[in-house]
């Protein structure tokens, strides 16, 4: 039985929400309640420490789902999406536990899905800017490049065709996701909107960015600034996923040469600056190297450490 053959059918669902947690603070816990008045809302949680909904306040009209282990994002969102399906909704909302989309955000993305998928056909998701006041403001859109990421100013009131959008904010067409498939979980955390992205652009499907629209999102932890600019930095666990994912994406035949390009340009530069400016330096060093072996050795999937 799946998770979704446990749950009654909502009357009239259409756009749900997937909220993955890991463990979740007090405010995690009301940015989902939020959520209950916009829908069927899932919580996947993956929290090592199982606790039930109402142990952690949830609404109860909320579907609480307790892995009990790091599952990765890319499985928690699986998850909650194989909920929305079967209880027959059509788009998706995903959402980080840490994100806060405004209530414009919550009714506009999926009037505008509906509407893009009537003028244009194939279109896999649409998403806003996202806004991380410590990084510099709202951050562009993206389109690859040979060798440099082409970055596409926010600006107008029409969708613009894009390569690739974070999965926090974005709103997923369901009927897109049966033929593209479901997120990488071997890549468990770390490029795994980038991967879905490309392989629905593969498939023929838009991916479409809402100029529009702003979610306030944090990426990462707290900024380093190098040389005057600023880089979002993360533990060395995450610095392990993301090169890690990085070179296993670069082996994959249908990832475009142009962002695998740029990807290789940057790599000196990630491993110099969380070597040298992020503390402690040898820990990130050590986990950034550990991630580029085990990229290229094909070890995927959650890493454990004893």
């Amino acid at each position: 039985m799946t998770l979704g053959d446990q749950l009654a059918l909502p009357d009239k669902a259409s756009t749900g929400i997937v909220v993955v947690f890991y463990r979740p603070d007090a405010a995690c816990v009301r940015r989902a309640n939020r959520y209950a008045d916009a829908g069927l809302c899932v919580v996947i949680d993956n929290t090592e420490q199982s606790q039930s909904a109402d142990q952690l306040g949830l609404d109860k009209r909320i579907e609480y789902v307790a892995n009990g282990a790091n599952q990765g994002i890319a499985t928690g969102i699986n998850q909650g999406v194989e909920v929305l399906l079967n209880a027959g909704c059509t788009s998706a909302l995903i959402f980080d536990q840490d994100s806060e989309p405004s209530d414009r955000l919550l009714q506009e993305l999926p009037r505008l899905l509906d509407e893009e998928r009537r003028q244009r056909g194939r279109v896999a998701l649409i998403g806003p800017a996202y806004e991380d006041a410590r990084l510099g403001g709202v951050a562009p859109f993206v389109r690859f490049g040979y060798l440099k990421l082409q970055r596409v100013a926010p600006v107008g009131t029409q969708p613009i065709e894009i390569d690739f959008l974070i999965s926090s904010g974005s709103c997923i067409n369901l009927a897109a996701w049966q033929e593209i498939g479901p997120m990488d979980d071997a890549l468990f955390i770390d490029f795994v909107d980038l991967e879905w992205c490309i392989r629905a652009r593969s498939r023929g499907y838009a991916v479409l960015g809402a100029p529009g629209l702003r979610l306030a999102h944090e990426l990462g932890g707290e900024p380093v600034r190098v040389f005057g600019r600023q880089y979002p930095s993360h533990s060395p666990l995450r610095h392990y996923y993301l090169f890690r994912n990085a070179v296993a994406l670069i082996k994959r035949s249908y990832i475009p040469w142009t962002w695998k390009s740029t990807e290789l340009v940057k790599f000196p530069f990630r491993l110099a600056i969380y070597g040298l400016f992020l503390q402690p330096r040898l820990s990130h060093l050590r986990m950034a190297l550990t991630g580029i072996w085990h990229g290229l050795t094909g070890r995927m999937g959650r890493l454990d450490r004893p």
